[in-house]
């Protein structure tokens, strides 16, 4: 199942890519959504193997800019990239311990290093690992739940939010910064996602870190 908020075209595109998709639009910000999603799982396939809880927002402000986020600017950000996923997930819970699947939080390296497009971003993602590892523990042993934390990602939002200029000089100066020299695309965490899904038999409570090694490179 694939959900979007604002892109159906887009949505299409990728269940185009895909043997048997259903797709659903709906905010996970909001729990009847949620709890939408999941029966509509259900109703087409009669159980849930997996979650991604992929869905997230910010807002770009400098660090140094306190004046540049609000109260509604961060109840906004934590909402969708907080709020949802535990939704999601309670939404999901009952029908994921009934097939012994599993979870993945999408996060960010901005979870650990306290960096990122604002203040308030690095924050929810810090608080969506918190998060993470409590719910490895109390849906456990039938669930595992872990968390990816992606550096640098060339993706479209990227070119949108940055224009194409500004995300190929972010994409430069990221591989500058970290060990292996280069940024992630989409499929380095596909690929990830993937193996916590369907393998990982004994992995859980886990933040995996796919970002070329910028979150143990030195500051400078």
């Amino acid at each position: 199942m694939i959900n979007y908020s604002k892109s159906k075209e887009q949505a299409e595109k990728v269940a185009a890519k895909c043997k048997d998709a259903l797709l659903v639009q709906a905010d996970v910000s909001d729990d009847a959504q949620c709890r939408k999603l999941a029966r509509a799982a259900l109703d087409k396939w009669g159980r849930i193997d997996a979650l991604v809880n992929n869905a997230g927002t910010t807002k770009f402000v400098k660090h140094a800019d306190l004046d540049g986020l609000s109260a509604d600017d961060f109840l906004r950000i934590y909402s969708l990239n907080v709020v949802g996923p535990f939704q999601m997930t309670r939404a999901c819970a009952p029908a994921l311990k009934a097939a012994k699947g599993a979870i993945v939080n999408v996060s960010s390296v901005a979870s650990l290093l306290g960096t990122g497009s604002s203040i308030a971003y690095a924050a929810s993602k810090s608080a969506l690992n918190s998060m993470t590892y409590s719910l490895a523990r109390v849906l456990g042993p039938e669930v595992r739940v872990n968390a990816v934390c992606p550096g640098y990602v060339d993706t479209p939002w990227q070119h949108n939010a940055l224009g194409m200029a500004g995300a190929n000089k972010a994409a430069e100066h990221y591989s500058a910064m970290v060990p292996l020299k280069d940024y992630a695309r989409p499929e380095d965490l596909a690929e990830t996602i993937a193996w916590l899904i369907e393998g990982a038999r004994q992995v859980t409570g886990e933040t995996i870190f796919v970002d070329g090694g910028l979150h143990i490179q030195p500051p400078r």
